[in-house]
């Protein structure tokens, strides 16, 4: 997760790993929440669901202010 400074635009980003099928590698992703310096619920280890337009930003699948939902928590595991 990147949460910028107080003196930028608000912007809450997180990685996520998407699992691969067998034999195939993980992709990561990355989700950037414009205007918003945190994400209720959004902490390392939780499980998405997830849906936007993933574009190229840095060479790294991007996807802005995506329609997500929580499905797993870590304490949970």
């Amino acid at each position: 997760m990147t949460i910028q400074p107080t003196t930028s635009a608000p912007q809450f980003a997180a990685t996520v790993k998407l699992s691969g099928s067998a034999g195939s590698p993980a992709v990561r992703i990355r989700l950037v929440w414009m205007g918003q310096r945190r994400v209720p619920g959004i902490v390392a280890g939780v499980e998405l669901a997830f849906e936007g337009m993933a574009s190229q930003v840095d060479g790294v699948p991007t996807i802005y202010n995506p329609r997500y939902e929580i499905i797993g928590r870590p304490e949970e595991h």
